[in-house]
């Protein structure tokens, strides 16, 4: 089993759990304190990842692409070096945001936000950007090392510290306002992510295989070359995410503002804005923690093939992870466009969000495509390029919105139409861009199996729940209906040969065992 497949095993099973435990949470937090309360939440969100990325400063993908590299060499001097002058740079980053943010929040939330009340959030999730910062860091080192399982079992830890917390601590504030139990759930946020960095230290401290305190300041003071080799992988990877979230950062308020154009109240915009990103969103992306979990574990992959010049394996790597990325959101898409209003009602106890569920849902397997086309446009020092292309899609979602949702007719739909046209954009860019790299056997055959599948599927998933069990539970009636949609998906794909005894044998530890189920 080879450390790739193994790897992206373990990150899949971590981010499944780690999902799961991710909408408990969203849950949790929704019936908590409703819609109006996601959406201060959401609105506040985008200026901590944006705080979050300028102190990172794209090292994590750097970290892991260097560490690779040097690991492939044996060279453990130079991983330290790329250790010690990553945390010196993120932590003296982090010195400067933290108080920045805590300081700039009255600002963001009197004058840039149409709600006052995001000040509260703001405040409360200002200490978790030096913890973030060092666990960064940390997990860089150990996917350059391709050992996985530490930053799976971090994410698990913090989402179960996190529920736990949010389920305690909205309910101990609710009495005092929604502002109060949204600044409750980033606290919970912080404490969470706390736990999740003592954990990764913890591990480090036991697999370390140098000592990290010793000569630490000498390491910094020596480290100009691999400050430089870092930073060029770093500075636009950092632009490339940077482009995201400075994009995502004005989302909300562009809505906010457009909505208001359009007439809407800013309770109201809040309201609608915490519907479209706080419930619908979150269950579109669901699928991916496996896109995710392909990404992460290709960036090594594909840095320590490009390195040895085996473009064969490069190719190889990505039409692996692209196809197991479109088969996986293919079964998602279905289930999430046939069942959407029963979903909402039985996760948020409203349905005001799957008319954006149903809207977006069949455009969201370009979104499930971007994250490995991204990794493999870093691995192969691609960065500059993908930041151009995050650029462009950034500039036209931004526009899009503004344009619709600014209009009576559309609203809030133009906000979700401007988040689906950006995405779309900047796939079908990433995907040139690799095109011009590394040869691509485009199957439009199988793409087109693929797509009867999915059809087929959904009908018979659409008719379950239409025509049986009516007199059943919701509950009951969505777990039959989504069984069936499941079963008969993947039923199909292994009778017309998508998936076949080759590709399960790679899976992990079951890959035998299910690979006696296909025919091809």
């Amino acid at each position: 089993m080879s450390k790739f497949l193994k790897g992206t095993f373990i990150l899949l099973l971590a981010g499944f759990i780690t999902r799961i435990l991710g909408f408990i949470n969203r849950i949790v937090i929704a019936r908590s304190i409703g819609e109006e309360g996601v959406g201060l939440y959401m609105m506040a969100f985008p200026t901590f990842i944006l705080v979050v990325t300028i102190t990172q400063l794209g090292l994590p993908v750097a970290i892991s692409k260097n560490i690779a590299e040097a690991e492939a060499k044996g060279n453990q001097a130079e991983i330290k070096k790329i250790l010690v002058v990553s945390l010196a740079t993120t932590l003296g980053l982090s010195l400067i945001f933290t108080p920045a943010l805590i300081l700039l929040a009255p600002f963001l939330s009197e004058s840039l936000f149409t709600d006052q009340r995001t000040y509260y959030p703001l405040i409360a999730i200002a200490p978790v950007v030096p913890i973030i910062a060092v666990s960064s860091v940390l997990r860089g080192y150990f996917q350059g090392r391709q050992n996985m399982r530490p930053a799976a079992n971090s994410q698990i830890l913090e989402q179960v510290v996190r529920i736990t917390l949010i389920a305690v601590l909205t309910k101990a504030f609710i009495p005092y306002g929604i502002e109060y139990a949204a600044a409750a759930a980033m606290v919970s946020s912080v404490i969470g992510e706390l736990v999740s960095l003592v954990y990764l230290i913890t591990t480090f401290k036991i697999k370390k295989r140098f000592k990290l305190r010793k000569h630490f300041f000498q390491s910094i003071h020596s480290g100009k070359k691999t400050f430089n080799e870092l930073m060029e992988i770093a500075i636009p990877t950092t632009g490339s995410r940077l482009i995201g979230s400075v994009a995502w950062f004005f989302e909300p308020i562009v809505v906010s503002h457009s909505l208001a154009i359009a007439g809407v109240a800013a309770v109201a915009a809040t309201k609608q804005y915490g519907a479209l990103t706080g419930y619908a969103l979150p269950l579109l992306m669901l699928p991916s923690f496996v896109t995710y979990s392909l990404a992460t574990s290709l960036v090594p992959a594909i840095s320590e093939a490009n390195s040895r010049k085996n473009y064969q394996l490069i190719e190889y790597r990505l039409q692996q992870a692209l196809r197991f990325a479109f088969l996986t959101g293919g079964l998602a898409v279905i289930v999430l466009y046939v069942l959407a209003d029963p979903l909402m009602q039985l996760m948020y106890n409203s349905t005001k969000g799957a008319f954006f569920i149903r809207l977006m849902a069949p455009f969201f397997l370009f979104y499930y495509y971007q994250g490995p086309l991204q990794a493999v446009l870093q691995a192969l020092n691609l960065a500059r390029a993908a930041m151009i292309n995050s650029l462009i899609g950034a500039v036209v979602k931004t526009a899009v919105i503004f344009l619709l949702a600014s209009q009576p007719s559309f609203g809030i739909t133009g906000a979700a139409l401007g988040i689906m046209v950006g995405f779309v954009l900047v796939t079908i860019l990433h995907f040139a861009t690799v095109l011009k790299r590394i040869s691509f056997s485009f199957y439009i055959l199988d793409y087109l199996k693929a797509f009867l599948v999915m059809g087929a599927s959904g009908w018979l998933g659409y008719w379950i729940f239409s025509n049986t069990l009516i007199n059943e539970h919701l509950v009951v009636r969505v777990l039959a209906s989504t069984t069936c949609m499941t079963v008969s998906y993947l039923g199909l794909l292994l009778l017309i040969g998508l998936l076949k005894k080759d590709d399960l044998e790679r899976i992990p530890y079951i890959g035998s065992l299910l690979s006696k189920l296909a025919l091809w």
